[in-house]
């Protein structure tokens, strides 16, 4: 059903005459009375009285009104709905309980009024391709290319370099340490079953593991957090490394280490990637307070891939 056809309709019931709905529609009178022509014919029945002092609906026109006026209505509803400034900033923040979603939540906190809406992609080229559509609004991820590489149109802001740190059982001969260098890992068994060829994050330990010597597994199924956090806490010889904002939900009772890696501290690099052409006001607001949250620098030597710097 043509919805120009029944706000023509609508306008002549207000107005009373066509002439009138067509000052109200901005059109000509006799771009009206096709409009109405076509709805009536669509509709198989005869809608308005014509007569030379004006229109009024017929008994098919009076029960018509209502649903035609409802139509209407849902129509401007579901426009406004993804007007930028009505719906809600669509972002990406890979998992929930990753740092991008604190980046996210704090967001919030300073600005409550903003409508947000989370969503969780795996992939990061279907968060890409999802942000050049509009799909979503932007997307946390580390970029692995330089910025001539990313799709036309799109900017990837460098936002938050989290920490990595150290997660062991009580038993794990680093357990007791207070922190440890990149070094004092070789050796070590670190498992990160988590870990999927071709991801960003996959790249980054990758090249972590490369530049310090280090031996990461990432053999056996991926059970989930829980079954990995169950090995980890139980095992004297296995740790992993996380995030410094990765939220660990344990039992209480189970012991595990959370210990800071330093000199260098390893950063893992989080760009908010948005396209430039994007209107939704909301969006620079969280790029104002991402810039003035989360600053990228760090006191202190830091690594990191050499296509994040």
């Amino acid at each position: 059903m043509d919805l120009h056809a029944v706000r023509a309709f609508v306008a002549v019931v207000d107005a009373g005459r066509f002439q009138g709905a067509a000052a109200d529609l901005g059109i000509t009178q006799q771009a009206v009375s096709k409009r109405v022509a076509v709805l009536e014919s669509d509709l198989g029945v005869r809608l308005l009285h014509r007569t030379p002092r004006g229109a009024r609906p017929t008994i098919d026109g009076q029960v018509f009104l209502p649903y035609a006026r409802d139509l209407l209505r849902v129509e401007e509803r579901a426009a406004a709905s993804v007007r930028p400034g009505s719906r809600a900033l669509r972002v990406d923040v890979i998992g929930r309980r990753l740092a991008p979603a604190d980046l996210l939540r704090g967001f919030h906190r300073a600005h409550p009024d903003v409508a947000l809406d989370m969503v969780t992609l795996f992939d990061a080229d279907a968060a890409i391709a999802a942000v050049r559509s509009g799909t979503i609004d932007a997307t946390f991820r580390a970029v692995t290319v330089p910025a001539s590489r990313l799709p036309d149109g799109i900017e990837a802001v460098r936002v938050h370099d989290e920490p990595i740190h150290l997660l062991t059982g009580p038993e794990h001969a680093l357990a007791g340490a207070r922190a440890v260098t990149p070094e004092q890992l070789a050796g070590h068994r670190i498992w990160m079953p988590g870990l999927v060829a071709g991801t960003e994050w996959a790249a980054y330990y990758d090249d972590f593991a490369a530049a310090f010597g280090l031996s990461i597994e990432a053999t056996g199924p991926e059970f989930g957090t829980e079954p990995l956090l169950d090995t980890i806490a139980e095992s004297p010889g296995i740790a992993t490394l996380v995030g410094e904002w990765t939220h660990v939900v344990r039992p209480a009772g189970d012991d595990l280490r959370r210990i800071p890696v330093r000199d260098p501290m390893p950063v893992y690099p989080h760009s908010l990637i948005l396209h430039a052409d994007n209107p939704h006001p909301a969006l620079g607001r969280l790029r104002d307070h991402l810039a003035a949250a989360h600053p990228g620098d760090r006191v202190g030597a830091t690594w990191t891939p050499a296509w994040a710097r």
